[in-house]
């Protein structure tokens, strides 16, 4: 039902997405709480994931370098 709806939408299967975020500069980056809650490690992930970081750490990275924060 989801990938109709995505269809539907016209959104990209998630690895496409993911490939064009990359490909367009940005960083893709795991969130370590929901990582550790479902005993996932970095290879776990698909390889556009940099690391696996906290919220803290995802705050220092992107803080005041004229960046945006895109929530996906």
């Amino acid at each position: 039902m989801m990938k109709k709806e995505m269809n539907k939408l016209d959104i990209p299967p998630v690895k496409e997405f993911l490939e064009m975020i990359t490909a367009g500069g940005g960083e893709v980056y795991a969130c370590k709480l929901a990582a550790d809650m479902f005993k996932l490690k970095k290879e776990d992930f698909t390889e556009e994931v940099i690391d696996i970081i906290t919220v803290g750490q995802f705050y220092e990275m992107a803080g005041g370098q004229g960046t945006q924060i895109i929530f996906v």
